[in-house]
């Protein structure tokens, strides 16, 4: 695994970070409220994570590693910087069935649609009615 340093990403380099998501995972459209964190390589970005703020709890939304780099632990180092530095118990992510096991690695645990708070049983339903294959996930350190 190449070596990394992580940081904050600033919303001002928002333009940066949409040009980064276009490329690797397009079906996501990053906002200047959401707070990111980036993973750097020798290369620069190649991997970063977004949070999305809802009612009190934070809901991991769209995490992305340079489509070239997959498969060489990026993406777990940053969650497990994350895991460290940056999540809570009051954390959440919905999964893609098939990458379940990755977030479990980092401190995600499987939990029942129903005991999700209400308004992120809201989103969980709205995106499961679109045809998405989620399992909701909360961060317990």
């Amino acid at each position: 695994m190449p070596t990394l340093q992580f940081e904050h990403i600033d919303p001002i380099k928002l333009p940066l970070i949409k040009r980064f998501y276009k490329q690797h995972y397009a079906s996501t459209k990053p906002k200047s409220d959401e707070l990111m964190i980036g993973a750097y390589g020798e290369q620069g970005l190649c991997a970063v994570v977004r949070f999305r703020q809802i009612a009190q709890y934070r809901l991991l939304t769209g995490m992305a590693v340079d489509s070239n780099q997959r498969g060489c632990g990026i993406g777990l180092a940053l969650l497990n910087y994350c895991s460290q530095h940056i999540l809570q118990h009051n954390d959440y992510c919905f999964a893609y069935s098939h990458l379940a096991e990755f977030y479990r690695k980092a401190a995600f645990i499987p939990v029942m649609a129903d005991t999700l708070p209400t308004e992120l049983q809201t989103l969980l339903n709205r995106y499961s009615s679109s045809g998405k294959d989620l399992i909701p996930m909360q961060f317990i350190p």
